[in-house]
């Protein structure tokens, strides 16, 4: 055995678990940063005369530009890891914020979403490849907690947004890049244990990658269902994230701080959800929990637009914790399809599905300022339906030809 080896040994098993819970709580931050021009939409359709297509205009320049650049920082840093690049994306999230609170014109305002945008296309796929990293080979585990840290910042944005805000106005989210240098100083720690790693293991023998044993035209069904997959998820969502607090305006007639309270159940619940939704994986297998997710949210999607209140917050609850589930499990699937691609594939699922969220949340725009948000929903409800296009992806067998899958 190697000496260096079983004495790093125990140091890694004691800081991997920390490493993971500071890449999640700076996960929170990024997010919570993201999430603060979709709390404000209330505020700035009134202050702006913004119509839903700008809206959605807005959320597109944000997520387009995630989505664009992620998987070219995981392609870039698959070969040239960059431990530092971390701390980087919170100087964007600095910037972004500083530029939300300080915009005066529908045209600044697509500005700040952009510059968050770039902050969360550096964050997300080098994020992901620290979890996976520290993981010691719990892969859906520290994919889950890692993504958990996010859905938590996403769900917090609502609650600031009905007690911070929205009473206080726009320039009161200049505050937050205090909270963003904080992740500054988590990450630049987290890049300091990175570098280490780093050196610890370049004058080891470097592991040969396991080898794609899917044939092309396999591999591309696998990929365009799970872009399927990914579409009925994130455009389903976008449409919540985006749009419900003024669905309950218009249904239920609540004030713009009560809906937000509505919005934080949903995103609270895409939290829980994420966090089961990786160690479940592991259990039983990454297709299992991707099936029961997407056509398990299914009933409740279809449920949504036809209750009253009450019935709307409890069913909300279980299309998040349902349809969130997944997700943890299609990044470590999707990475598994492809060896030796970590950086580049996280980027790629993150990136894809912020950006046909972004799409999907322009589009429902533009419908919702013909037909009414109400209908919308309605229409949006049909997405889960896409979930049965799993039956198409390969099974863990295909992919590993020794493996038993769980019972």
């Amino acid at each position: 055995m190697d000496t260096v080896s079983s004495k790093a040994a125990p140091a890694v098993q004691r800081t991997s678990l920390v490493i993971i819970l500071a890449v999640s709580a700076s996960h929170l931050i990024n997010d919570l940063m993201q999430f603060l021009l979709p709390a404000l939409y209330p505020l700035l359709k009134e202050a702006y005369g913004l119509d839903y297509v700008q809206i959605g205009l807005i959320t597109l320049a944000q997520q387009m530009t995630a989505s664009i650049l992620q998987p070219v920082v995981g392609f870039y840093t698959d070969r040239k890891p960059k431990p530092y690049a971390l701390a980087i994306s919170m100087v964007f999230a600095v910037v972004g914020v500083t530029l939300l609170a300080t915009a005066n014109s529908f045209g600044l305002l697509v500005l700040a979403a952009m510059v968050g945008g770039v902050g969360s296309a550096i964050f997300h796929p080098e994020a992901s490849r620290v979890a996976r990293l520290a993981s010691g080979g719990r892969l859906g585990f520290a994919q889950s907690l890692f993504q958990v840290g996010g859905n938590l910042g996403t769900s917090i944005g609502p609650l600031a947004a009905a007690y911070f805000l929205l009473p206080r106005g726009q320039g009161s989210s200049a505050w937050f890049a205090i909270v963003a240098v904080t992740a500054l100083v988590i990450l630049s720690a987290v890049g300091r244990w990175y570098a280490a790693h780093q050196r610890a293991h370049s004058g080891k023998p470097v592991i040969k990658a396991a080898q794609q044993i899917l044939s092309r035209k396999r591999l591309t069904i696998a990929f365009l269902v799970i872009g399927a997959l990914l579409l009925s998820k994130y455009v389903y969502i976008s449409s919540i994230t985006s749009y419900y607090s003024f669905f309950l305006i218009e249904k239920f007639g609540l004030t713009a701080q009560e809906a937000q309270l509505y919005l934080f159940l949903f995103l609270g619940a895409i939290a829980a959800g994420t966090f089961i939704g990786g160690p479940v994986g592991d259990r039983f297998g990454r297709l299992t929990v991707i099936w029961v997710s997407i056509v398990g949210a299914l009933p409740f999607t279809l449920l949504l637009p036809h209750m009253n209140l009450t019935g709307t917050a409890i069913v909300s609850i279980a299309v998040g914790l349902i349809l969130s589930s997944a997700f943890s499990a299609i990044v470590v699937y999707a990475q598994e399809l492809v060896p030796g691609k970590v950086g580049m594939i996280a980027g790629f699922v993150f990136g894809f599905a912020f950006g046909i969220g972004a799409i999907g949340a322009a589009v429902i725009g533009a419908l919702a300022d013909i037909t009414g948000i109400v209908y919308v929903f309605n229409l949006t409800a049909l997405l889960p339906f896409l979930g049965f296009l799993t039956i198409f992806l390969p099974r863990a067998r295909e992919l590993h030809p020794t493996f038993e899958e769980p019972a």
